[in-house]
């Protein structure tokens, strides 16, 4: 599996070799080089990250081709940014590192090359891996707990494989790129096992939540709840959610409730977890982030104003130290008052088929009820479900007008889209600054819509699945 995928970016990539600025050793080239060529482009710059720091920019050339040099950088994890995609890159001194990538096909043609690429094209292959395997996982999910974890022992174990050979054949990784790697494969593993009780429970119907044996998380003794260099890994942070979530959640029926039922006090568990949260992580930004998705997480779901959700504004904010995180959230929670019933609908600028600016309100239908919903080039499964559903919905509800609102995609490619799939134009508008119609409309989901009445709002938290 792994082995032919390497194989294919191997050969890829020695077409761009040429192309490489330093040589083979650190003492050849002290700075790192980092470039490549983008084809397809939907942005004339490609943006450094390193965590969630500004690094540099560059625009592309007239052959769509770019490159950096950096001096004096941080071994570690960056992402680079090319609206509307990004992924990440593993940077150290001395690197020579290209990258060749189609647009269409972002994450699944990226290839890297020269120096440094090895534990790149590793961290891309687990990627899309991952990827690959949700929908396996998923139906794993319904096993009894000892024939899932041989399940996904038997997984780890091929990529484990997979790394091993990789060292044998391209030599020896150094001791962070192999941490990484391993990190890679190890935390979505973990992941899996964090997420098990309560998919379980939901794919087996069950009433509580399975007991489950003090081995079935044996990795918990093993895990770095202050781990620096991956706070912004997403297996890493992702696994950090659940885990919390789910110590949390065990925590509090056990000490809390009766009889294993679920918990339904979301302020009293969240707070649960704000708790959790300042006893166990110690490594300052990463306590952040996780205070801050605690308190977006608990304000999506809830919706409404209330004494409670300031109340539990007030214990975030006494606990963050980011005072960007506590904008955003003071924002977020504006936004959510905004949109509350019989308020008026937010006036966003969007662009039609045309590249004509219009306004939301202008684009409501003032005879039938509106329905605004929400769809990105780079969710294609979902893009085809969603186009599929709305097309049903607009049969049996006739009396609702349905507008598309595309986001985090670039204007060609969605007119392309558009026209591949017939869409109708007259009723699909492309969102050209995705923060501010995300916090304007709470776009905290791709199935979320939100329904008008001729410019005032009836519910601005609806889903398609769910509300019709």
């Amino acid at each position: 599996m792994f082995g032919s995928q390497y194989m294919v970016r191997l050969l890829l990539g020695l077409t761009l070799l040429s192309f490489l600025a330093c040589g083979k050793n650190s003492s050849d080239c002290a700075a790192v080089f980092f470039g490549g060529e983008i084809v397809n482009p939907t942005s004339d710059f490609v943006v450094l990250y390193h965590n969630d720091t500004y690094v540099d920019s560059v625009k592309l050339d007239d052959n769509n081709r770019f490159s950096f040099n950096l001096e004096g950088i941080e071994e570690g994890l960056y992402h680079f940014d090319h609206t509307p995609e990004l992924q990440y890159v593993y940077l150290q001194g001395g690197d020579s590192l290209l990258i060749r990538l189609n647009t269409l096909e972002f994450d699944e043609s990226l290839v890297f090359s020269g120096k440094g690429s090895e534990i790149n094209n590793f961290l891309i292959e687990m990627f899309l891996a991952y990827e690959n395997e949700e929908p396996l996982v998923y139906d794993y999910y319904s096993l009894d707990p000892d024939a899932f974890n041989q399940k996904i022992d038997s997984l780890k174990a091929t990529k484990i494989s997979h790394l091993k050979e990789l060292e044998t054949d391209h030599g020896q990784f150094t001791g962070k790129e192999l941490a990484m790697a391993k990190a890679s494969i190890d935390y979505n593993s973990y992941l899996y096992r964090e997420k098990y009780p309560f998919y379980h429970k939901k794919r087996t119907g069950e009433e509580t939540i399975h007991d489950l044996s003090t081995s079935f998380y044996e990795y918990r003794n093993h895990i770095d709840l202050n781990n620096k260099d991956l706070t912004y890994f997403r297996p890493y942070f992702d696994f950090m959610k659940w885990h919390l979530g789910n110590v949390s959640y065990m925590s509090c029926m056990e000490n809390c409730h009766t009889g294993k039922l679920p918990i339904s006090d979301r302020l009293h568990f969240n707070k649960h977890k704000l708790h959790l949260v300042d006893s166990l992580v110690k490594e300052n930004e990463l306590r952040d982030i996780l205070f801050r998705n605690i308190a977006v997480d608990y304000l999506l779901k809830e919706h409404n104003p209330s004494e409670e959700s300031q109340a539990f504004i007030e214990k975030f904010r006494t606990l963050s130290s980011s005072d960007d995180h506590k904008k955003e959230i003071d924002q977020l929670y504006a936004g959510i008052k905004s949109l509350q019933p019989e308020n008026s609908l937010p006036n966003i600028e969007v662009k039609d088929s045309d590249n004509n600016v219009v306004y939301l309100k202008d684009v409501v239908n003032k005879k039938k009820t509106t329905v605004f919903y929400f769809w990105t080039a780079d969710q294609k499964g979902h893009f085809k479900n969603i186009t599929q559903h709305i097309a049903q919905l607009e049969k049996k509800h006739p009396e609702y007008t349905f507008i598309g609102i595309n986001l985090k995609t670039s204007y060609p490619q969605w007119i392309s889209m558009m026209e591949e799939f017939h869409l109708d134009k007259s009723k699909q508008f492309h969102g050209e600054d995705f923060k501010e119609i995300q916090m304007a409309m709470i776009v905290d989901g791709l199935n979320k819509c939100i329904i008008t009445k001729d410019t005032v709002i009836v519910n601005a938290f609806g889903n398609l699945y769910a509300s019709f």
